[in-house]
This record gives structure tokens, C-alpha cells and sequence, in this order.
């Protein structure tokens, strides 16, 4: 089987448009997810917290369609949530160099620190926004 590299040449001008929006709003969301919860925007502790949640999810959601921007939004979602919640999970998992990674900031930022149920449903919720934003926006052009 020929595999190609995933922006080779023989990719249709649609699929590197729809991937470049996708990354494009991977990234839009990593810098509004840094900025959602620095504590000089005063947001109340909940709305910072599950808000920032919210914004994670839907960059895993336009992170995943970066990486396959072919696949159907529904697809794209399942392995989003997915994803969301493995990583959540993980948080269970108490080894060594893994508790020391996530004490860093970035490791915090990649994989939090405390495993919470409201956090999966945060990721969710912000995935489930991503994606029926996406249908909106395919469905008006």
C-alpha cells in the first residue's frame, strides 16, 4: 500500500483548505485557552475553570480533524471524545515520572493533574460546540 505524506502535492485544494481551517483553529483556541484563565480577566472561578475545560475539548476536536480532515465531523467527534476521555483517565495513573511531567506547566496543560467527572463532561460539551459549529459553517458556504 503507497502511503503520502499528509499535505503531499495530490492532496485536492479542498481537503488542504478544510485542514489548514482545522489547524488553524486548533491554534486560535490553544491562545484562547491561555488567555481564559489568567486571573486578570476576573472570571469566576467555575466559569474559568470549566470554560478553559470547554476550549480543550474543542481543540482536541479541531487537533483530531487537523489530523484527518477527510473524516466525517461524527467521526472526528467519537475519537475526540475519546481521546478527551483517555486522557482524563490517565489522571488515575500515579507513576513516577508521569506525576513529575504533569507538575510541570505544560504537562498540566496537556494532561491536567486531578481526574474529575466534570471535566470529561466540560471536554464534551466543548467538543459537541466544535463539531456543530463546523456543520453550521460547512452548511452556510
Amino acid at each position: 500500500m503507497h502511503r503520502h505524506h499528509p499535505m503531499s502535492a495530490a492532496e485536492p485544494s479542498a481537503l488542504r483548505r478544510r485542514r489548514l481551517f482545522y489547524a488553524l483553529a486548533t491554534l486560535g483556541i490553544i491562545a484562547c485557552g491561555l488567555i481564559w484563565r489568567r486571573p486578570e480577566l476576573g472570571l469566576p472561578l467555575l466559569a474559568a475553570k470549566y470554560g478553559g475545560s470547554m476550549l480543550w475539548g474543542a481543540m482536541v476536536f479541531f487537533a483530531v480533524a487537523t489530523l484527518l480532515p477527510s473524516a466525517k465531523l461524527f467521526r472526528v467527534a467519537i475519537i475526540a471524545v475519546t481521546v478527551a476521555a483517555g486522557v482524563e483517565f490517565s489522571q488515575l495513573i500515579q507513576i513516577e515520572w508521569l506525576d513529575k511531567f504533569r507538575r510541570t506547566t505544560i504537562g498540566a496543560l496537556l494532561l491536567g493533574r486531578t481526574f474529575t467527572w466534570w471535566d470529561i463532561a466540560a471536554y464534551w460539551a466543548g467538543i459537541a460546540l466544535a463539531c456543530t459549529g463546523t456543520i453550521g459553517l460547512q452548511r452556510k458556504r
